[in-house]
This record gives structure tokens, C-alpha cells and sequence, in this order.
């Protein structure tokens, strides 16, 4: 894969900075620009991406496409270069059913699947950002990847098995910053916010200002996170486990007002409290 044409779908800020890391390894990497926003056009020409001006046409000409994409997206990208027959790397936050179930519609075209997860923000230096990759074909991906800051680990030769450690570790982080929230919503809502905080700075310093690190995320990210914490409780679900946490946690952040990235700066736990209770301070 050394000489791979690598094509993106899509460029947004982890799509750009994976192809901006292969474009320094003197990969070619192509993108579409039909539909996209002004600021994915921005972020696609700062990462030295090609235009190639078609999905069909970045089809054609790509030895492998990177699918990134919201997670409720998975499936349709995956349609919507039916028949590839080069490999496609879908590194989404999905569970690993619906990994297997991408998986199946780009092997009857006569591709190949890799399965992927990312943990970490999108990656400008090393020791940052790992994608971790599973399915016969993750070790030609992570040779691809070698050379860049990506920090690549193959957890397996089975299909899922990234998608399953992506599920495992999002449980964690976004569910508890979910809960965060809740939990001072409720504590509003009773009127005993003021004694938690309290009580927080006595007994576990640092819990309120995660709380505020939580509203952040939620208010600029948490519209993406909806469809991660259903694809979370799927995955809970599929192995016999209770669902409902991340089935809650869904519900918090699809509450959550959505800031645009010109007020991404602004104080949002108020908002994020207020929208979720329909109480002020």
C-alpha cells in the first residue's frame, strides 16, 4: 500500500487531519467537494486534499477510502461507493454489528473491509491520537499509516474487534461526562446545586470542573455523540448487558444546545442546564 491514492469521506476536522498526515507521508488523498460546507472546502485545501468532484469519481481512482463520518452516516457512505473494490477503511464510531454489516456491503462489491476506531483528537502531533485497526487487512492500513503521528495498533485479525474497544472506551468517556451533566441537572432542579458543588470540592476536587469540560463537549460535539451512545448501547445489548445507560446518555446530549464553531469559546454550562432542566441559576 505504499503508493496507495487514498480517498476521504469526509473532511471534517478528524477527516482533514488524517488526510493532512498522509499528505506529509507524500500520499495522494482525494475528497469530493459536491455538497460539502464552505468550511469543509476550507479545511480540505488546508490539508492539501485533491478535489476530485464525485464520490463516483474518488471511487475510480482510490486504492483505499477512509470513511469519517457521524456514526448514523456509517452505512450510507458505505453505499454510496457500492462496488469499490479497493479497501475501505470505516473508522466510525460504530458498534462492531454494525461494523460487520458495512463490512458485508463493501465485500459483495468486491472490496475489502478494515475496521477501525479512534481514540484521541484529531492528530497534529505524536502521542495523541491512536487508531486502532482489526480484520485480515489492518496491518497493510497500519504500513500506510507508519510514517505519520498516528499512533496505528491492529487489536485483531477479526472484524469488530477495533469497533468493540472504540465502544468500550466512549463508554467511559462520554457516558460519564453524559451523567456529569445529569446529575447537575437534577441537583438544580432540587435545588441543592450549590451544596453539591460544595461537597464536590471537598470530596472530589476536580469533578466540577469536569462538569464544565462536559457542557463544552456537549454544546460543540454532543449532536455527533447521539448516534455514538445508541451505537454504545447496541453494543451493550448485544452481549447481554443492560443498554439503558447510553440510551440516557443519548438523550442528554441530543437536549444539548448545538453551538456553532464562531461561539465554540463561550460558557455553555448554563445553556446546557438550562436545556435540560428549564431552569436558569
Amino acid at each position: 500500500m505504499a503508493d496507495a491514492t487514498v480517498g476521504v469521506l469526509h473532511p471534517g476536522d478528524m477527516g482533514a487531519a488524517l488526510g493532512s498526515v498522509l499528505r506529509k507521508a507524500g500520499t495522494v488523498v482525494l475528497w469530493v467537494s459536491s455538497g460539502r460546507s464552505a468550511a469543509t472546502v476550507r479545511r480540505a485545501e488546508t490539508a492539501d486534499l485533491r478535489d476530485v468532484g464525485s464520490v463516483d469519481e474518488l471511487s475510480r481512482r482510490s486504492d483505499m477510502i477512509v470513511s469519517v463520518c457521524p456514526p448514523h452516516a456509517a452505512a450510507e457512505v458505505a453505499r454510496s461507493v457500492s462496488g469499490f473494490k479497493g479497501t475501505f477503511v470505516d473508522v466510525n464510531a460504530v458498534s462492531p454489528a454494525t461494523a460487520r454489516a458495512v463490512a458485508a456491503e463493501i465485500e459483495t462489491g468486491g472490496g475489502r473491509y478494515v475496521d477501525g476506531g479512534i481514540v484521541g483528537p484529531p492528530p497534529r502531533s505524536r502521542r495523541t491520537t491512536r487508531l486502532y485497526l482489526s480484520g485480515p487487512s489492518a496491518q497493510d492500513v497500519a504500513g500506510l499509516f507508519a510514517s505519520t503521528v498516528v499512533d496505528v495498533r491492529v487489536v485483531s485479525d477479526r472484524l469488530g474487534a477495533a469497533s468493540a474497544l472504540k465502544m468500550s472506551y466512549a463508554a467511559w468517556t462520554k457516558g460519564t461526562a453524559a451523567l456529569l451533566l445529569a446529575i447537575r441537572a437534577l441537583a438544580r432542579a432540587e435545588d441543592v446545586e450549590a451544596a453539591l458543588l460544595e461537597e464536590w470540592d471537598t470530596s472530589l476536587p476536580g469533578v466540577q470542573e469536569q462538569s464544565l469540560r462536559a457542557a463544552h463537549s456537549a454544546c460543540s460535539k454532543g449532536w455527533r455523540w447521539v448516534g455514538e451512545m445508541q451505537e454504545i448501547a447496541s453494543t451493550f445489548g448485544s452481549v447481554d448487558l443492560p443498554d439503558g445507560f447510553h440510551h440516557a446518555a443519548a438523550e442528554i446530549f441530543r437536549r444539548a444546545p448545538r453551538l456553532d464553531d464562531a461561539h465554540a469559546d463561550e460558557p455553555t454550562l448554563e445553556q446546557v442546564l438550562v436545556a435540560l432542566t428549564g431552569q436558569g441559576a
